[in-house]
């Protein structure tokens, strides 16, 4: 059986306390989902546990700042799905986290814990990789804000350093009409994690965005440079070609939830799918 220390700080000096007095591994914990997981199975022995839910400066707010809609570090994945703002201005988003576990998970699992664990299957980040979220920071050297497509560095690894703290993931809100769509393949359905996963937002006069989970080893962020996948349908030999070509992007692995072919092969039907849908839903915003 594991055995490890639980703390549950008041401040941001406690935590610092904790991690300065703490050897070895230490987990932080919000909603706890992937944390108790790796506990129980094992494939996590932390020296401590450090739950963060009292702690003064993170919130389970979403609110609107300057010019974003703000999403407090302890917001949980069923207060997104539930809000109107996220219904409204970022239903890819909805389409997500909806799909995240069982309905126990999603009534427990944060938004910022599901970026922060920075699996490359996550469910959550595609969307936000399409909507320009970014990711609040507070640091030994203050707060800082890093673009959600710079906070990814690899399996399960990301730009935070030792004391780094999320208070929060902001998604800029829309400035005219869009279209976004999320979808993903999964070997069956419930509660697994995505073989490939694919999000598109499209708008007038920007390069339709793109982002891919489960194809390589981070969460990947792609845009249309050739400028044939914009709203409106056009050549379809064009397009397959510019949607080849940023498929060309992605290296995944074969394991058990498929074969490398097989996710390349999915990857460019996905792309195909989520485009349409949101071409679709920007006519309707159009209209």
């Amino acid at each position: 059986m594991t055995t490890f220390a639980y703390h549950r700080p008041d401040t941001v000096e406690d935590l610092h306390r904790v991690l300065a007095e703490t050897p070895g591994r230490v987990e932080l914990l919000a909603g706890g989902t992937d944390v108790l997981v790796g506990v129980t199975k094992g494939t996590s022995r932390p020296e401590a546990i450090i739950d963060l839910k009292r702690v003064e400066v993170l919130s389970s707010t979403l609110e609107s700042h300057n010019g974003a809609l703000r999403v407090g570090a302890l917001a949980l994945l069923r207060d997104l799905i539930d809000d109107d703002r996220i219904q409204r201005d970022f239903e890819a988003l909805v389409e997500a986290a909806a799909v995240v576990g069982s309905v126990q998970i999603r009534n427990r699992a944060t938004l910022v814990g599901n970026v922060c664990n920075a699996s490359p299957a996550a469910d959550t980040i595609p969307t936000l990789l399409v909507y320009g979220a970014r990711v609040n920071v507070l640091g030994a050297d203050g707060e800082r804000t890093v673009p959600l497509e710079e906070f990814f560095t690899g399996p399960g690894t990301t730009v935070l350093r030792l004391g780094d703290l999320v208070t929060s993931i902001d998604l800029p809100a829309p400035t005219g009409p869009r279209g976004a769509a999320f979808d993903r393949l999964t070997r069956r359905r419930g509660f697994d994690l995505g073989t490939v996963s694919v999000a598109c937002l499209v708008a007038p006069g920007m390069p339709t965005r793109f982002g891919l989970g489960a194809v390589a080893p981070t969460p990947l962020f792609a845009l249309d440079e050739w400028g044939v996948l914009g709203p409106s349908a056009g050549d379809p030999a064009a397009e397959d070609r510019a949607l080849a070509e940023l498929a060309a992007c992605a290296s995944p692995i074969s394991d058990v939830r498929g074969s490398r072919e097989y996710r390349l092969a999915m990857l460019a039907v996905l792309c195909r799918r989520v485009l349409a849908l949101a071409r679709a839903r920007l006519a309707g915003d159009l209209r």
